[in-house]
């Protein structure tokens, strides 16, 4: 099932569809157009929590309990380090897409925006 614009779609199977990216859990693999993305297991856990809240601001308190199974402390700039490790991986795959939108002070939201839509309604007044 392919996924509208800034939505993530899960299929009977678990799969979460974002645009040309497929994660699935079960099988522990990301796919872009079909072929494997490199990812560490805390990357596919933090990409997977964000997709299946696709839409939805999540507090890094709320992806440090769901990813790393412990108590989240204020000064740990895990989730941090993370996201950035896994946007950057993700924009050199898809660089004509943006997943992952930081709402500072917050967290984060799992969002697919094709980069032309994007840059599009910045320009239309």
């Amino acid at each position: 099932m392919a996924a509208t614009h800034g939505d993530a779609r899960a299929n009977g199977y678990g799969v979460l569809q974002a645009g040309p990216l497929e994660i699935r859990p079960g099988d522990h693999v990301a796919l872009v157009d079909g072929s494997p993305l490199t990812l560490t297991v805390r990357e596919l856990q933090l990409l997977t929590a964000l997709a299946q809240r696709s839409n939805q601001v999540v507090s890094r308190s709320e992806l440090y309990v769901s990813v790393w199974d412990g108590e989240y402390r204020s000064y740990d700039r895990s989730v941090d380090v993370y996201v950035s490790k896994l946007r950057a991986k993700l924009e050199a795959a898809l660089p004509d897409w943006r997943y992952i939108h930081t709402h500072f002070g917050f967290g984060y939201r799992f969002s697919p925006v094709p980069l032309h839509d994007f840059h599009s309604s910045l320009t239309q007044g």
